[in-house]
């Protein structure tokens, strides 16, 4: 068995992610293994991976968000994990601050980083993402993912954490119509859990709350300082309220 460096498990979950994967693996030659959890990619995503000697990549069919982490999680071998997803991207600060926090973690067990949002090349810096913040640094077995979140997962943890100073990069889309089609995915998961909690929508769903939405945003969050990125944004962020509902009445209205 080798020597462990860094003792840090890179974990990722993909499906069709072809042209970020390789710039993707490349940001993660600080850790020990990395270990993909494929969803039956269509594009070539698995056969890139399983070309790669340091990749263990799996296959498993999707569930949800949640769900396929954990299973990841499961097949870590070493002492901490790091998550990150495709289209993310770290820095040589940011790869250097992950192996220098788990070396000297003072007994703190869970990270969160900063994120960045880039859009057409363009740095957002209002529109709501300005304090985004996300926890992918953890020591295995002090937490997992809250399984009745099918999107936006949550790490279900509560104890004492710290925030790292080096951002994560994330290219989430890059174009109205990609983003347009990620926020419906998200949109119909959502409204399954919405379904499972017994919500019902109404008017109140389908016009206030999408405006109210686009309206802090672009306004009171200042997405009009990110122009025309910005605009795109929190429209599509408020599209993605008023999905959800319809979704949600779609399926009350679905046969049993």
């Amino acid at each position: 068995m080798k020597t462990k460096k860094s003792n840090i498990s890179a974990l990722m979950i993909t499906f069709n992610e072809i042209k970020h994967i390789e710039e993707v693996i490349s940001n993660l030659t600080f850790a020990d293994e990395i270990i993909v959890i494929d969803s039956y990619s269509t594009d070539g995503t698995f056969e890139k991976l399983s070309k790669m000697n340091n990749v263990k990549v799996i296959l498993r069919e999707f569930k949800n968000f949640a769900d396929q982490r954990n299973y990841a999680i499961e097949q870590a071998n070493c002492e901490w994990i790091f998550f990150i997803d495709a289209d993310e991207r770290l820095t040589p600060e940011s790869q250097n601050e992950i192996v220098e926090t788990v070396k000297h973690n003072n007994g703190i067990k869970a990270f969160k980083f900063p994120r960045k949002f880039i859009f057409n090349n363009k740095i957002i810096r209002f529109s709501g993402l300005q304090t985004d913040q996300v926890f992918r640094l953890f020591k295995k077995g002090v937490t997992k993912y809250c399984e009745d979140r099918l999107v936006h997962e949550l790490l279900d943890f509560n104890g004492e954490f710290k925030v790292l100073k080096h951002n994560i990069l994330h290219y989430s889309f890059s174009d109205y119509e990609s983003y347009k089609q990620k926020t419906e995915h998200y949109g119909l998961l959502k409204a399954q859990e919405l379904l499972k909690k017994g919500k019902r929508p109404n008017w109140f769903h389908f016009y206030i709350k999408p405006a109210y939405k686009f309206l802090v945003n672009y306004i009171f969050r200042l997405g009009f300082l990110d122009g025309k990125e910005g605009y795109i944004i929190c429209s599509l962020n408020a599209y993605s309220v008023f999905y959800r509902y319809k979704a949600l009445e779609n399926l009350l209205a679905s046969p049993k």
